[in-house]
């Protein structure tokens, strides 16, 4: 899954807390964080090394032991002492934050990715995508949400029918191939919190009836083993969950069919290739994103699932 961005609006007493790390670092402590905070942010700190600063927002008092447990787990398994810091945030100021935060932008030829917090619509002929930026805190601008939306406008003449998003976050990607090649998608979640924040954020956009929201835990969800095979399947999870899962994904994709892989960076991204090749699948092209990279694999005709 690629990194989450969820948030509140309700007026109660919040504080932020951040913590700086090395990028490989970053997954185990974004977790650690979520154990508790009601939002997760995740920065890249200009800087010679890449690092990124993650940061939550909770409510002040609560679920601290969590906190500091899943901490400490994430300490010893990376071998990294990285120092949690505190600050008192009011709710509106992190709106105001996380709004400045989420700028409109342009994805590749096709996409248009914009906050509800934008008054004035785009004039232009791309297809938008509206997300709400006190929910989707950042949805868009990071490397593998774009090097995807960027992937799915390379395949899209290929009309896949059967689309599954598998780790739809906010349901960017869901969202944009429903838009795109105007099929319905199936998007699937590990957490019950993205699930409701994807359906949403479908009927924000008038596309309700095309996205299929469903809580589950990834290849074992009764829907995606119904369903299966799929022309199109993506994946934006991270590196060494999606080796776990190459042989799930070689199954369950269609002949011909296209998979689409990030939430690697560059150096993981023969890893990655490499478990899926395993499995049958052909490396068509490798897109990049900064450090990102983001894999799009086909499945021959002449090899079953």
């Amino acid at each position: 899954m690629a990194p989450r961005h969820i948030g509140s609006r309700r007026a109660i007493a919040l504080e932020t807390v951040s913590i700086t790390v090395e990028e490989e670092f970053a997954p185990l402590f974004e977790q650690a964080l979520m154990t508790a905070c009601e939002t997760v942010g995740i920065f890249e700190e200009d800087d010679e090394q890449i690092f990124w600063r993650l940061e939550g927002v909770k409510e002040i008092g609560q679920k601290d032991e969590e906190l500091e447990s899943a901490l400490e787990v994430a300490r010893i398994l990376t071998g990294v002492e990285a120092k949690l810091l505190r600050q008192p945030t009011e709710a509106e100021g992190w709106l105001a934050r996380t709004q400045e935060a989420f700028p409109p932008q342009n994805v590749g030829k096709f996409f248009s990715i914009r906050g509800t917090h934008l008054q004035k619509e785009p004039s232009s002929n791309r297809l938008t995508i509206t997300l709400d930026a006190g929910i989707a805190f950042g949805s868009g601008e990071h490397g593998s949400t774009r090097g995807c939306l960027r992937a799915l406008e390379k395949i899209a003449y290929r009309k896949p029918h059967k689309i599954l998003d598998m780790g739809c976050g906010s349901g960017i990607l869901a969202m944009a191939a429903a838009k795109l090649l105007k099929r319905p998608v199936l998007a699937v979640d590990i957490e019950p919190w993205s699930v409701r924040v994807a359906a949403s954020n479908a009927k924000l956009n008038n596309i309700g009836p095309f996205l299929d929201c469903r809580f589950g835990n990834g290849w074992h969800t009764e829907s995606v083993r119904k369903n299966a095979p799929y022309d199109l399947v993506f994946a934006n999870i991270l590196a060494r969950p999606l080796c776990r899962m190459a042989r799930s994904l070689g199954h369950s994709l269609a002949p011909g069919g296209t998979a689409i892989l990030a939430g690697l960076l560059q150096t993981q991204a023969r890893m990655v290739h490499q478990a899926h090749q395993r499995q049958g699948l052909i490396l068509e092209e490798m897109l990049t994103e900064g450090p990102w990279a983001t894999l799009i694999l086909r499945k021959p005709f002449n090899v079953k699932g």
